[in-house]
């Protein structure tokens, strides 16, 4: 039987880079031509480690930056400003999207607008906390200050 290099998760049978062993069919009739598998060789055993190494060191180092950036982004106060009416209450929203816009031009931290926690979009003049949730499962809250333009 065949060794195979799984190239993504496949349920049945492991994760991405793993070696595992199939049947010449599964290989042939399933797996190759999904790209879902490579034959493996002794080169292609040592680069599929070689590229799991490389991405375990990544995700070490995104995760020890992310302590730095939550520091930082705790310490962060946003300023949006936005058309409002008399009142205080915008013409528009303050969307999740808005929030990673302004902490990239203000602290240059690319952040998923997904991992923004806000329940609803802000819609109203004044001072917000906002949870954005960091790779690592580390958590800050930026102080969010929403203006009216003048």
């Amino acid at each position: 039987m065949p060794q195979a290099i799984l190239l993504d998760d496949v349920e049945t049978l492991g994760a991405k880079g793993d070696v595992v062993v199939v049947s010449k069919g599964y290989m042939r009739n399933f797996l190759t031509p999904r790209g879902l598998a490579r034959e493996a060789s002794d080169v292609a055993i040592a680069e599929a480690r070689r590229r799991a190494e490389e991405e375990d060191r990544a995700r070490r180092e995104a995760e020890s930056r992310s302590d730095e950036y939550a520091a930082l982004l705790s310490k962060t106060v946003l300023t949006i400003a936005r058309q409002a009416g008399d009142d205080g209450r915008l013409y528009g929203s303050v969307t999740n999207a808005d929030i990673a816009t302004a902490i990239m031009d203000a602290r240059g931290i690319k952040v998923d607008k997904r991992k923004i926690r806000l329940d609803e979009a802000i819609k109203a003049v004044g001072t917000h906390m906002v949870e954005v949730e960091i790779a690592g499962g580390h958590k800050a809250s930026v102080k969010t200050m929403v203006v009216a333009e003048s």
